[in-house]
């Protein structure tokens, strides 16, 4: 069996090429790279390099994953009779799918990671940032906006076509506000290096995005941080602590009662109503509530926030085996049957 080299060519142009890496690609070894698409790549071939590319398998594949997949299957097939190098943009242990893939399935085949210069060094200059500061890196084809910590730098690669820029608009404007002004950085430590800040709201109508685009969202204030459930539980620590309100530090959880059940019935009423205006307010004096709640269990010493979210997350994961797991319930009767069979296994476990 033969040998993988994994490289990274960098960021940017080739002057950012670590010698080693370009010592390695001038050998014999054919070398494949996931995509031509890159600043490196036309200055070598400028200097009579030659390469293969992946970049037909993006061409007929419409599923990224389907794309990684399909390159790691090749690269262990073309290892099986000889050494092969797999050069990949940037660092190949940073946000290289394929890598990972190849790294799971090596099937016996030995694979070298030989390094390069990641495009974050870049980045954070390019921005003018410290990363000790915390960040969080994500990729805009799999953002979930409850993931994304409002309070940190957060970078998001793979920008590379209006259209996912427009779909990372819907999903951050979920979290910040629409005049958050966020960067564009193209082409990070290259000769052709761009930087442009614009409000939130218009990132969909940015011109010149390509695979070499990151953004930049600069983190949220914490009282800009309105949509967050962190934001909550902070005001509500500092509501119940030393400095705080001299009323609910007296109360207990018996004396809340009547307020919950004000609250639920308010909220009862909203939906009777049909208003969802006062149903979104109603729901947050609940939440207001379970967290005045769990607050008093925490300096009590009794509960905290924390076990009530495990108790939950547990039960929901518990008593629906038909979404998580392998398990047939597709009509509401055969669900009732099982919701009655773990009904009865929880009933069991308690006595």
């Amino acid at each position: 069996m033969g040998r993988i080299s994994v490289v990274g060519l960098g960021p940017g142009d080739l002057e950012q090429l670590p010698m080693g890496v370009y010592r390695l690609l001038k050998s014999d070894q054919p070398v494949y790279l996931r995509t031509k698409l890159h600043p490196a790549v036309s200055e070598l071939e400028e200097e009579g390099f030659e390469f293969h590319s992946f970049d037909a398998v993006y061409e007929n594949n419409g599923q990224f994953e389907g794309v990684y997949e399909t390159i790691s299957k090749e690269l262990l097939e073309l290892a099986n009779n000889q050494d092969i190098i797999y050069a990949v943009p940037g660092h190949p242990m940073v946000a290289e799918k394929s890598v990972q893939l190849l790294l799971a399935s090596k099937q016996g085949i030995e694979i070298n990671i030989k390094g390069g210069k990641s495009f974050l060094d870049d980045l954070f200059q390019a921005v003018q940032i410290d990363p000790i500061e915390g960040f969080q890196l994500v990729d805009a084809l799999d953002l979930k906006k409850d993931e994304l910590e409002l309070g940190q730098h957060i970078i998001i690669m793979q920008v590379f076509n209006q259209y996912i820029a427009s779909d990372v608009k819907l999903i951050l404007t979920e979290k910040y506000p629409d005049d958050h002004v966020v960067a564009f950085v193209h082409a990070a430590g290259s000769k052709t290096e761009e930087v442009e800040w614009l409000p939130l709201v218009e990132i969909d109508r940015m011109q010149g995005v390509h695979n070499l685009t990151s953004m930049y969202i600069p983190p949220l204030a914490r009282d800009d941080q309105t949509k967050s459930f962190q934001t909550a539980q902070y005001y509500i620590d500092l509501i119940t602590g030393e400095t705080g309100d001299s009323w609910i530090k007296k109360q207990t959880h018996e004396s809340l009662i009547p307020y919950l059940k004000e609250e639920t019935a308010e909220f009862i009423e909203a939906i009777e109503k049909e208003d969802d205006i006062n149903m979104v307010e109603e729901l947050g004096d609940i939440l207001m509530q379970v967290l005045y709640h769990t607050n008093l269990g925490e300096r009590s010493g009794y509960f905290s926030l924390e076990e009530v979210l495990e108790t939950l997350n547990k039960k929901l994961r518990r008593r629906h085996p038909h979404v998580f797991d392998e398990v047939e319930a597709a009509s509401i009767e055969e669900v009732e049957i099982l919701w009655q069979k773990i009904k009865s296994e929880e009933m069991r476990r308690k006595e």
